[in-house]
């Protein structure tokens, strides 16, 4: 009688499939109970130009990003200069594209509550 050695490998798979999904589940039920709630002391403290509350959605998402790039795209079996590759290309995009959103909107807000600003020529 043979015995069958793919069970094993599938029950690790399911297991690596909950624990991906219980972790993701917990960071999007923190994000949504934040969501809902606001709590003052979040929304009214401010941090370079945002709201501290702003700020933990922005590393919330950031993390639940890089764990499913970790998990689903199956990194965690990569080369570590794959890794760090695609990781740090991506921290510093994001990180850019947060800097020019914040930069940007801060003008957009400047010029909304100070008026529009003529040039003379």
């Amino acid at each position: 009688m043979a015995h069958d050695t793919t069970h094993g490998a599938h029950s690790g798979a399911k297991k690596r499939i909950w624990q991906v999904f219980i972790i993701l589940s917990i960071l999007t039920i923190v994000e949504v109970v934040f969501g809902i709630f606001k709590p003052d002391f979040l929304v009214h403290t401010d941090l370079v130009s945002l709201s501290l509350l702003n700020w933990i959605f922005i590393g919330l998402t950031i993390v639940k990003a890089y764990y499913i790039v970790w998990a689903f795209m199956h990194m965690e079996h990569e080369a570590a200069s794959l890794r760090r590759v695609v990781v740090w290309t991506s921290v510093f995009l994001i990180s850019y594209l947060i800097a020019i959103l914040l930069i940007e909107g801060t003008y957009i807000q400047e010029i909304y509550e100070h008026g529009y600003i003529t040039w003379d020529f």
